[in-house]
């Protein structure tokens, strides 16, 4: 099934403290995936981030929210327990528990309430004031990340899909030398500026000392590039007796394209438009920063007695 939001991890989480012991977020983790029949590959998403799997996340919003109702405490740190109001409200019985019914707590109510600024005393901006929203306060801000990058990747792959070929070139020759490649971008310049030869357009040092070369194909173009065009890529590399190339496009590459390099012997990587302009904003290319957010969580060592 899929992976229930954190609403719905509410109810099973109370219920699995209601022994009155103390737990570990990641012992309720391995007893509600299997209440939740929750596989694998399920278990092992995460975020957009990659920083936390999301049904952990999940787990840990509910806790937290129910904290603040005080249905659950934490006796120490790492640990959550339940609380008699939780027993009381198990033994009420709900058929479900999510914001809406942690409304009737007036701690809870105080904890989403809105301070003048904006910003709730536990430091939470509006993203989670929803109570109807199914995302946690995580997943929201980092789907809103994911979408305004892939809004401006979408960006980025027009302007260069009209821009001058000498203009392309010189992007693909900054983008490989921020990523390490080309040793300086005097070297690297001159080197994928040799067009022309025998389907290469250019080569760049793998590394800044040159201990191997890398053969560059840059094709500014619309169409699906398939796989006579990389067969041809990959007989100009065996021409340089080389066996290390990169073909980046504008446009994508067939599934034929695909399967024949991961066939071959020589390492081709083939780079399409998408690709190209996510390494674009990863690395700094074109793009400039307009803010910043940092999000911050508390330092539990700092606060823990000697």
């Amino acid at each position: 099934m899929p992976i229930p939001d954190y609403q719905s991890c509410m109810l099973p989480l109370l219920r699995f403290a209601a022994d009155g012991n103390e737990h570990q977020l990641k012992d309720a983790a391995q007893a509600l995936a299997g209440q939740f029949s929750l596989s694998e590959q399920e278990l092992s998403e995460f975020l957009p981030s990659g920083q936390q799997p999301v049904f952990i996340n999940r787990l840990g919003w509910a806790r937290t929210y129910m904290k603040k109702a005080g249905l659950l405490r934490n006796p120490r740190r790492g640990y959550f327990q339940i609380t008699d109001r939780g027993l009381s409200v198990l033994r009420d019985g709900p058929a479900e528990i999510d914001v809406k019914y942690l409304e009737r707590f007036p701690e809870f109510i105080e904890f989403r309430s809105p301070k003048k600024d904006g910003v709730t005393e536990e430091g939470e901006e509006s993203i989670a004031s929803d109570s109807g929203a199914s995302q946690t306060p995580n997943e929201a801000l980092e789907l809103a990340y994911e979408r305004l990058r892939t809004e401006l990747a979408s960006e980025i792959l027009q302007t260069l899909k009209g821009a001058d070929p000498s203009l392309f070139e010189n992007i693909v020759v900054e983008l490989l030398v921020k990523m390490g490649y080309g040793g300086s971008r005097k070297d690297a310049g001159k080197a994928i500026g040799r067009s022309g030869d025998e389907g290469i357009d250019g080569i760049i040092k793998e590394d800044h000392l040159g201990l191997d070369n890398i053969y560059i194909q840059a094709k500014r173009w619309d169409a699906t590039i398939g796989r006579p065009e990389i067969q041809k890529f990959a007989g100009a590399l065996q021409g340089q007796r080389a066996r290390k190339g990169i073909f980046i496009t504008t446009s994508d590459f067939s599934r034929e394209a695909n399967e024949y390099v991961s066939k071959i012997d020589s390492k081709i990587v083939l780079i399409d438009g998408k690709s190209l302009a996510r390494l674009m904003i990863d690395f700094g290319v074109g793009v400039t920063s307009v803010a910043i957010y940092e999000v911050k969580k508390i330092d539990s060592d700092y606060f823990a007695e000697d």
